[in-house]
C-alpha cells in the first residue's frame, strides 16, 4: 500500500517535422536559433548514401557552415563515443549539431552534445550503478535529430546508450536534457535501408510501444518532489494514445516494409511509428525486455547479423529487445491482463483468440518475428544456458528500467525469463 501515491506525471518531447523532403528544411530551422556552425554526425555507411552531404550543403545556402563527422560506430562503446567527442572539441566550437542516421548516430550526437557543453568524463554520466548518474549542469546546444532508419525513436527521447566494453554491458544517460531541440522524419531517408535492418529496429519500435504501454502506472509509485521527477514516470494517457498508434501503424505496414522496401507508404507509416512510440516510451519507459537486451547485446560472441556493417560480432539493439519480449509479456500478463489484451489486438487484429489469454500477445509476437526472419530466441544468437547467469548479472543492473516493470524483478524471474527465450519456437 502505497503512503502517499503519485498523482502527477509529465510529458516531453521535441519539436517535430515530419514527411517527405522535411530534411531539405534543416538549414532553415538552425537559422532560427542564430547557428553559424554545425556539425552533422553520422556514420559510413549513410554518408555513403549522400544524405548527410546534401543536408549540409542545403544548410550552407542559410549561410551556416557544415562540418561532417562520419565515425560514428553501429551500436555504440563507450570508447566511440569518447573519440568522438574529442573530434567535435578539436573541429570546433560548433554552435549546434545534426544527427543524421539511425539511433547510433543520434545517441553519439547526444553525447557529444553534452559533452562539449560540460565538464568531466562520459562515465560520469552514465545511470546508476554502472556509472555515477551526473546531471548535467550547463545548457545543452540545439540539437537536430534525423532518423535514417525506423526504430529507436531516439529523435524523441531523452536517452543515450552505449555498450561500456570494460563492463560488457550496455547502458545509458537520461536527462531531460540529452532530448533534441527538433526531430525531422524524413520518411524518403529510410527507403535504402536493408530488409533485415527494417526488421531488427522496427522490432524496438514493437518493445517500446509494448512496454510503455504496460508500464506500471504512474499513480503506482510514491509522489516525487519537483526535483525528484524523472523523464520515465509510468504509464500515462498521453504516452498510452502514442503507443497504441504506433502499434496500429505497425500492424499495417511492418512486414511489408520488409518485404516490400521500395513501398513507400510503409516506409512512411514506419517511420511515423517510430516517432509516436519513442513520444510514448520516452515518457512512460520501458521494462523488461529492454533490461535484458543491454546483456544480450553488450556479451555478444560471434553473431553477425546480415545487412549489418561486416567483421566485429553484433547484436542490433532492436533484434536483443525482441529474444526475450514474448517471455516477459507472459511474465508480466497477471499485473494488467486487459491492456496485454488490448495490445495484442492492436499488434495482430486478424488474429484468433481462444485460449489462454495469456498467451495472445506472446502469440502475436512471435508470428511476427517468423515472418520478418528474427532469431529463435537468444539461443539464436549464440547464448546458452551456461550464459544465463551472467545475462541475468548485466539484467539485474538495469534497474532503472526494471523499477517500471508493473511486476517486480527478482534474479530468478530473470534467470526464468532469459532460460525459456533460449529457444522460442
Amino acid at each position: 500500500m502505497l503512503s502517499n501515491p503519485e498523482s502527477v506525471f509529465t510529458y516531453g518531447a521535441p519539436l517535430l517535422k515530419f514527411g517527405p523532403g522535411a530534411s531539405d528544411e534543416i538549414g532553415f530551422d538552425l537559422a532560427q536559433y542564430g547557428v553559424r556552425r554545425a556539425l552533422i554526425v553520422t556514420d559510413l555507411g549513410v554518408a555513403a548514401t549522400g544524405g548527410p552531404q546534401r543536408v549540409a550543403d542545403r544548410m550552407r545556402a542559410y549561410g551556416i557552415e557544415a562540418g561532417v563527422f562520419d565515425g560514428v560506430h553501429i551500436e555504440p562503446t563507450d570508447d566511440s563515443m569518447r573519440l568522438a567527442v574529442e573530434y567535435a572539441r578539436a573541429s570546433g566550437p560548433w554552435d549546434a549539431y545534426v544527427a543524421v542516421g539511425g539511433g547510433s548516430s543520434i545517441d553519439t550526437a547526444k553525447a557529444i552534445n553534452l559533452l562539449t557543453t560540460n565538464d568531466g568524463d562520459l562515465m560520469e554520466y552514465l545511470n546508476l550503478p554502472v556509472g555515477a548518474g551526473r546531471a548535467p549542469a550547463n545548457p545543452l546546444l540545439p540539437l537536430v535529430a534525423v532518423p535514417t532508419t525506423t526504430g529507436t525513436g531516439a529523435e524523441s527521447t531523452t536517452v543515450c546508450v552505449l555498450d561500456v566494453l570494460s563492463l560488457k554491458v550496455k547502458t545509458g544517460i537520461s536527462h531531460p536534457r540529452l532530448r533534441p531541440t527538433l526531430a525531422v522524419v524524413d520518411p524518403g531517408l529510410t527507403m535504402t535501408q536493408p530488409a533485415n535492418v527494417t526488421a531488427a529496429a522496427g522490432m524496438d519500435i514493437v518493445c517500446h510501444a509494448l512496454e510503455s504501454y504496460t508500464a506500471k502506472p504512474y499513480t503506482s509509485f510514491e509522489r516525487k518532489t519537483a526535483e525528484q521527477r524523472v523523464p520515465y514516470c509510468g504509464s500515462n494517457p498521453v504516452a498510452d494514445m502514442w503507443s497504441e498508434k504506433a502499434l496500429t501503424l505497425i500492424a499495417r505496414s511492418f512486414r511489408a516494409a520488409v518485404m516490400q522496401g521500395d513501398n513507400v507508404q510503409a516506409r512512411a507509416d514506419m517511420a511515423l511509428a517510430a516517432t509516436f512510440a519513442g513520444l510514448g516510451f520516452g515518457n512512460a519507459g520501458v521494462h523488461i525486455p529492454h533490461a535484458n537486451a543491454y546483456p544480450i547485446a553488450g556479451r555478444v560472441k560471434d553473431f553477425h547479423p546480415v545487412g549489418y556493417p561486416a567483421g566485429e560480432a553484433l547484436v542490433p539493439h532492436g533484434m536483443a529487445v525482441s529474444l526475450t519480449a514474448p517471455e516477459a509479456f507472459r511474465f508480466t500478463f497477471e499485473a494488467q491482463p486487459d491492456r496485454h489484451v488490448r495490445a495484442a489486438e492492436l499488434l495482430d487484429p486478424g488474429m484468433d483468440r481462444p485460449g489462454d489469454p495469456a498467451e495472445y500477445l506472446p502469440r502475436a509476437l512471435l508470428s511476427l518475428m517468423r515472418d520478418i526472419g528474427i532469431p529463435n530466441g537468444a539461443g539464436g544468437v549464440g547464448y546458452t544456458e551456461a550464459d544465463v547467469p551472467d545475462l541475468v548479472a548485466g539484467t539485474m543492473k538495469q534497474q532503472r528500467l526494471l523499477a517500471t516493470s508493473p511486476r517486480t524483478v527478482t534474479e530468478d524471474d530473470a534467470a526464468g525469463i532469459l532460460l525459456r527465450s533460449l529457444d522460442l519456437w
